[in-house]
């Protein structure tokens, strides 16, 4: 098994960071396990964690319609930490999901100490919002 740093380096969220940072992140992380059908997060509840999925699947559903699908490198529960919100979502483990949970001031951290991720996080927002804007209203 890799150790959380080497797991890490293999996320593109986290490629451009220097080996003392990807040591102060994997510091930050624990990693959690869901079996298949586990549900990691649920629309409307609230969000106090950020989730890196390391190995397996999951669905993303909202008002019971899903939208996509994630897998290793994936990451989910940015919006929630991020404007104090309720979850957007329910993710949905279709596979064993191991995954790496950064919590509340932990995000809070990553956010303010590491411009690279800030933006990425926010690029991915941004993409995640254009590609829902451009989908057809039931």
């Amino acid at each position: 098994m890799t150790t959380n740093a080497e797991a890490l380096r293999a996320i593109p969220l986290f490629g451009g960071m220097s080996d003392r940072s990807i040591e102060i992140v994997a510091d930050i992380v624990r990693e959690a396990s869901f079996s298949a059908g586990a549900s990691l997060v649920c629309e409307g509840e609230p969000g106090e964690t950020f989730m890196i999925i390391r190995e397996g699947t999951a669905t993303v559903d909202q008002g019971g319609r899903t939208l996509r699908e994630l897998g290793a490198g994936d990451f989910l529960g940015e919006i929630a930490l991020i404007d104090g919100g309720p979850r957007t979502a329910s993710v949905t483990a279709v596979e064993p999901v191991q995954a790496l949970v950064i919590d509340r001031s932990g995000f809070a951290r990553l956010m303010s100490e590491f411009p690279v991720i800030r933006f990425d996080l926010v690029s991915a927002l941004t993409q995640r919002l254009r590609k829902r804007g451009t989908e057809p209203l039931d």
